[in-house]
């Protein structure tokens, strides 16, 4: 395993480079900064785009949400962009993120798994809800931290399955939704964070082009 901790740089507005080589690019996203382009002229600023003015064959594998920060990886020119979505479809890709949500959770070294499908909402797009037609969907996590003070704990989290909202939405289902969460908490919840306290803070795979097993971290600013 080839371990990758470096300080991130800051290399345009709002990219923050963890890891460059030929075939791909590991960035910190900012919470509030789409992955790509969305619909209409005010969604046209992204991260894709600031990332292709400095790198120009760097080429979209996943996404974030919007309102999640964290670590997002692009692909250097087509080779490398099938290598790498391929092993996301495949789920050869280990992602883990760190949530602070509302409520105490006990803290135990071991895994627990939320198995709930998710379907969307559709009188309430984009909005997504646990329902027994929607798609199969499991997130690992676990609980490391409590604060007794404010009534939160800080959760490890590993999607299993790649459902778009799906942390937000298993964990409300859970009864502990994530602070700042303008879709899933109610008000008193989105009011105790500026933001969504989301983060994608490592993710694990194997090099598309030398089958490297590597390794990023980026903890959270919160």
């Amino acid at each position: 395993m080839r371990q990758v901790d470096l300080p991130t740089e800051a290399v345009a507005p709002g990219i923050d480079l963890v890891y460059e080589d030929h075939d791909l690019l590991v960035l910190n996203k900012p919470a509030g900064l789409l992955s790509v382009p969305g619909r209409g002229e005010d969604k046209q600023d992204c991260l894709s785009r600031r990332v292709q003015t400095e790198f120009a064959d760097a080429l979209v594998v996943h996404r974030l949400d919007m309102a999640t920060s964290g670590l997002l990886i692009f692909a250097r020119g087509p080779v490398a962009q099938r290598a790498l979505s391929a092993a996301f479809a495949q789920r050869l890709v280990h992602k883990r993120y760190t949530a602070r949500v509302s409520g105490m959770l006990a803290v135990e070294p071991g895994w627990q798994c939320i198995d709930l499908p998710i379907l969307v909402d559709w009188p309430n797009r984009p909005l997504r809800i646990i329902d027994a037609d929607g798609q199969a969907s499991q997130t690992r996590w676990r609980c490391v931290e409590q604060d007794i003070a404010s009534q939160t704990s800080r959760l490890d989290l590993e999607p299993l399955t790649g459902r778009s909202h799906q942390l937000r939405v298993h964990l409300k289902a859970l009864g502990h939704p994530i602070l700042g969460d303008a879709l899933y908490a109610p008000p008193e919840v989105q009011r105790m964070a500026p933001r969504l306290l989301l983060h994608a803070c490592r993710l694990r795979l194997a090099h598309p082009r030398t089958s490297t097993p590597m390794q990023w971290d980026c903890p959270p600013a919160f």
